[in-house]
């Protein structure tokens, strides 16, 4: 039985389908959808640089999350949504590990072989190493 979900979301348009399908997995449930949204910080800088960065990386996923906090409120679901700094796969296992989740539901990109290839997908390593079941959507 699923009882909680992670919902990795960057506003694109298949986070928005991954979101949709979370919702409906979680009416169906009764489970507890945690939002995430990952603020990845610069690789290089000094720290008053990198803190400024991450800063208005952070309020910029905040303002992602503001049309799913709507869309959750007409929804009678527990939920919560959250903004955290990192590596996105990292933070997606970690708060799915962090949480004993039961599935993870996010969207896939579409980036291009190219870009796979050379910074490689953030599913296709959740899918990898995640320890719980993974729902990538497209």
């Amino acid at each position: 039985m699923i009882q909680r979900i992670l919902l990795a979301y960057d506003g694109s348009a298949a986070s928005d389908k991954a979101a949709t399908l979370a919702i409906d997995i979680a009416l169906k449930y009764g489970a507890h959808i945690s939002v995430i949204s990952v603020a990845r910080p610069p690789e290089v800088g000094d720290d008053v640089e990198t803190e400024a960065v991450i800063e208005n990386s952070r309020a910029f996923h905040r303002s992602l999350l503001e049309p799913l906090r709507k869309r959750f409120a007409g929804v009678k679901l527990s939920t919560s949504l959250d903004v955290l700094v990192g590596h996105p796969t990292e933070q997606i296992i970690a708060e799915a590990e962090r949480q004993h989740v039961d599935l993870i539901v996010l969207g896939h990109r579409g980036k291009t072989l190219f870009q796979r290839f050379r910074l490689g997908s953030v599913s296709k390593q959740v899918v990898q190493y995640a320890e719980c079941p993974v729902l990538v959507v497209r």
